[in-house]
């Protein structure tokens, strides 16, 4: 089965549940690579932080730190992952002798986010059908 076919299958609906249709979900744009984007930002710090960038460019680390109440060492980490994927960079200076790190959404970054957000739209579209 290809991987836009077992996408579907995981979609679809249990026949004996109260209420619903049964047979398969309407089909979503979603496939494999879309899939792990998914896997990559869905979480609530990653998704913060992408959905922040695209509205406040840029942001500094105490800035995304104090959005999402969440220590140096998850924030970094998080970060980091966004970072090694190409979905955000982060520009290193230091004001007098502070450090300070500076992030910004990636046009890469960007198309990944409203991947998702499509893929969310759907989703709800699909689950309010009646």
């Amino acid at each position: 089965m290809s991987g836009r076919a077992d996408a579907r299958k995981r979609h679809e609906v249990p026949a004996g549940r109260q209420g619903a249709k049964p047979g398969p979900a309407p089909a979503l744009a979603w496939d494999a690579e879309d899939a792990a984007i998914d896997r990559l930002i869905y979480g609530r710090v990653r998704l913060g932080i992408m959905s922040a960038l695209a509205v406040n460019e840029p942001l500094t680390f105490n800035d995304l730190k104090a959005l999402f109440e969440v220590t140096d060492g998850n924030l970094s980490a998080h970060a980091r992952k966004l970072e090694d994927a190409g979905y955000i960079t982060c520009r290193k200076s230091f004001e007098g002798r502070r450090p300070r790190s500076e992030y910004r959404l990636t046009s890469a970054g960007r198309k990944a986010l409203n991947r998702y957000l499509e893929h969310i739209e759907a989703v709800i579209k699909a689950t309010r059908r009646e």
